[in-house]
């Protein structure tokens, strides 16, 4: 019997996926369980497996093409079958598009895509090329090798403007190319990622009051102790290792800023499931650590470096980017002071961090060098008032700078 293919639905916020790459040709067999398309969603790029057995016998939408959720996008079914009546009863709806998308001369300038430095080169970084998932798909597909190809991205990371100017036939190791003629304009099409952020932060701006609270903490106490950490742990333990669990920590003591707004009533938790923004040269996403305030630094550790590559790889699983009960953004490695985030709805708060300075600090009636750390709260007046976020902050900043407690 001839089985629809629909586009699935893989996340919460999505609504339309783009076709990566069809397994099969037309006219193949295919058994059921068997990977039959790579989608890229809003959050990451999923593998499709074929519901029935058969054959392919007609691809609705090409690679590059999208689709909306529910669409279909191939049939299956016995070679001598009719599906000339599927095919006239399901016409391919208005948001599929046929032609494959023509990817940009001119990539959208983010954060984590600016472009470097004529002395920034892609540098390995233990052995292994810095170069976006995308740009190391594109290389590999055209048979370009990267140590032959000069990164623009921060570091000298290659990205895809890097890998396209490649196989236009640039020479490898130019200088990068501006990313846009002076005097000029270019449209650039929104990635899933990005049209998905569009509308969630403008919905969380327009609904949700937004209110920010500062404070700036001593970090000498978590320099130390972050030291004394690597000195007897295997991997690296970073800031953000420290940061996820002191915050952990002080969500326990406050359950109303672990919480949301349910219309006539507030969701309080009694765990934390602390989401990181990462970066992708496409937007940003932000997978979970579940239960922080159970785990360990170390734990953590592994597990956000383990969340953070495949997210840059888009291998995540959609449970492993749902379901957070609060977020931190830190942009303290792009040597950014103090900035404010904006709420990833349904959470009621987030946590935005600053870079490490060093300054002149008072204390005990004398000026000492030091470094300090900024960090903001921003949280949803719904259900966080003025106080409840300055007393959360308060028990943030006395855990910072006591951060031998968070071994306790």
């Amino acid at each position: 019997m001839a089985t629809k293919i629909a586009m699935p639905k893989l996340s919460d916020t999505m609504t339309e996926g783009i076709i990566l790459k069809w397994r099969y040709k037309e006219g193949d067999k295919v058994k059921q369980g068997e990977t039959l398309v790579e989608i890229e969603s809003d959050k990451a790029d999923m593998e499709l497996e074929s519901y029935d057995s058969g054959i392919l016998r007609k691809i609705l939408v090409p690679e590059g093409g999208k689709a909306a959720i529910g669409a279909p996008i191939a049939i299956i079914a016995d070679a001598n079958e009719d599906i000339s009546a599927l095919l006239a009863g399901s016409p391919i709806p208005a948001t599929i598009v046929a032609e494959k998308k023509a990817s940009p001369t001119v990539t959208p300038l983010e954060s984590h895509e600016q472009s470097a430095s004529p002395s920034q080169t892609a540098a390995p970084t233990n052995g292994r090329l810095k170069a976006s998932p995308l740009a190391r798909r594109l290389a590999s597909e055209n048979n370009l090798r990267l140590d032959s190809i000069s990164g623009s991205g921060p570091q000298g990371r290659i990205i895809r403007r890097d890998v396209e100017g490649a196989m236009k036939g640039s020479t490898a190791k130019s200088l990068p190319q501006p990313t846009i003629v002076p005097g000029t304009t270019q449209d650039v099409e929104l990635s899933l990622i990005r049209k998905t952020i569009a509308k969630r932060m403008q919905e969380s701006k327009q609904i949700a009051p937004h209110f920010y609270v500062t404070v700036e903490i001593d970090m000498g106490a978590a320099i130390e102790f972050r030291e004394e950490l690597n000195k007897a742990s295997t991997s690296k333990i970073s800031f953000t290792d420290i940061i996820i669990k002191a915050t952990a920590s002080t969500l326990m003591k406050h359950p109303q800023v672990n919480a949301s707004y349910q219309g006539d009533k507030m969701r309080q938790y009694g765990y934390a499931h602390i989401a990181v923004a990462v970066a992708l040269e496409e937007g940003l996403v932000t997978p979970v650590i579940r239960n922080c305030e159970q785990k360990g630094i170390a734990r953590i550790n592994l597990e956000l470096r383990d969340l953070a590559e495949r997210a840059r790889n888009r291998k995540l699983k959609p449970e492993e980017y749902q379901g957070a009960t609060f977020t931190i953004s830190n942009l303290g490695m792009f040597d950014v002071e103090e900035f404010v985030a904006i709420i990833n709805p349904p959470e009621g708060a987030i946590l935005a961090v600053g870079s490490i300075k060093q300054k002149p600090i008072v204390r005990d009636g004398g000026i000492f060098i030091g470094n300090t750390m900024k960090v903001t709260l921003s949280s949803d007046h719904r259900i966080i008032d003025g106080a409840v976020a300055a007393r959360f902050l308060q028990e943030f900043k006395k855990t910072m700078e006591n951060p031998a407690t968070l071994a306790l």
